[in-house]
């Protein structure tokens, strides 16, 4: 689709239809950015967003003392409080 920039000033804008702005799931902001002398435009996502479902996919946690086990000739040698 062909649209035409508009003049907001010193700045240039474009006309979204609606369908796309639905469709896309934008609201009052967006995310604007340059990716390979594109413009890319996404729906703004909230912070932390995404984080519960990363969590869950990595597994229970109930091992990772065994991770505080770790030592190295650092730890016994050069380090110095």
């Amino acid at each position: 689709m062909k649209v035409e920039l508009i003049r907001i000033g010193n700045s240039r804008g474009v006309r979204i239809p609606k369908p796309m702005i639905e469709q896309c799931g934008f609201g009052d902001t967006v995310e604007l950015r340059v990716e390979n002398d594109r413009l890319v435009i996404c729906a703004q996502k909230k912070p932390r967003e995404g984080w519960r479902e990363a969590f869950q996919s990595a597994g229970p946690s109930e091992h990772d003392e065994l991770l505080l086990d770790v030592k190295n000739t650092f730890d016994d040698e050069d380090w110095r409080w």
